[in-house]
């Protein structure tokens, strides 16, 4: 997965001797972003914002005063560093996000590297809002079931300050980074980690169940650009149709969801998958002010209604 070697040797050590300012480095990562085809879809839409990513990260400056330092002169070093992201970006496709280590997340910063998807989910809107008008009253127990960084369990345990969360993943490797998140944002005493393949070893019942779950079927993955092929596949793919997961998951929820109990799951282009092998359960499907689509809401009393359907 690389770009061709006159991209990558457009970005040589010695620009740094005709790039001068913070503006003529985000420019110049935008040029050539935008010459290599990158696809921007991991917390950016544009390779303007990549590149600023990118350069702000290389000289250790938050997301504060941009305005204030866009002439601000680099030395030779930054420079250097800058460059050195920009190859790595273009080469690699790697998204910005796993170049930087960190992502943001319903209003919250959180660490990723390449065991973990980079969060992006529509679900972030939910949180904000605290799940309004699913929830009859504020959970005590939270399910981020693959959780993954465990970026939904851990907002959901800010917008929730006295539920108890758990993140559950099939992946060590995934769970390793949620540790390092739930450490990150002192969340231990309330959100816990659970290595588990679906429900198998999670033996407690919940108010909500929220999953993002690998839900990207076999032509929809290998059509992919190159940037979501860095990421885990076993977090992306599920099967033929995109529902290998997701058909386990319906059979199961209800028994680990409260009376009251509400299951929330993000499907993106497989929706239209579900409603054929589904067509008399009454998903909601919701909508989403920032974009986003493919999340649908089922209770407990839904999915006991439609057991049959899901066996």
């Amino acid at each position: 997965m690389k770009a061709t070697s006159n991209t990558t040797a457009k970005i040589s050590p010695e620009l740094v001797n005709h790039l001068h300012s913070v503006r003529d480095y985000i420019r110049f990562g935008t040029s050539r972003f935008n010459e290599a085809k990158l696809y921007f879809g991991h917390g950016a839409d544009n390779a303007w914002d990549d590149a600023l990513a990118l350069v702000l990260h290389a000289l250790h400056l938050g997301n504060e005063g941009r305005e204030q330092i866009l002439d601000a002169h680099l030395t030779p070093g930054e420079g250097r560093a800058v460059l050195a992201l920009f190859v790595r970006r273009i080469s690699g496709r790697i998204p910005a996000p796993y170049l930087t280590g960190t992502a943001w997340f319903a209003g919250l910063k959180f660490s990723v590297d390449e065991r973990v998807l980079i969060p992006r989910s529509p679900i972030a809107e939910l949180i904000e809002s605290g799940f309004s008008p699913w929830l009859a009253e504020e959970p005590t127990a939270i399910l981020d079931l693959c959780t993954g960084g465990g970026c939904i369990g851990i907002g959901c345990a800010y917008a929730f300050p006295d539920a108890e969360v758990v993140l559950s993943d099939i992946s060590t490797d995934a769970l390793a980074v949620a540790e390092q998140n739930i450490a990150q944002h002192k969340v231990a005493s309330r959100v816990s980690a659970v290595e588990s393949d679906l429900f198998q070893n999670i033996d407690q019942t919940f108010e909500l169940i929220v999953s993002n779950p690998p839900y990207v079927d076999a032509a929809d993955y290998a059509a992919m650009p190159e940037e979501y092929h860095v990421e885990p596949a076993l977090a992306l793919e599920s099967g033929a149709d995109g529902l290998d997961f997701t058909r386990r998951l319906l059979r199961e929820a209800a028994s680990h969801l409260s009376e009251q109990g509400v299951l929330v799951v993000e499907v993106g282009n497989s929706a239209v998958h579900l409603e054929q092998a589904f067509p008399d359960v009454p998903f909601t499907w919701l909508e989403f002010e920032r974009g986003g689509y493919g999340v649908f809401v089922l209770t407990r009393a839904e999915l006991l209604e439609h057991a049959g359907a899901f066996a």
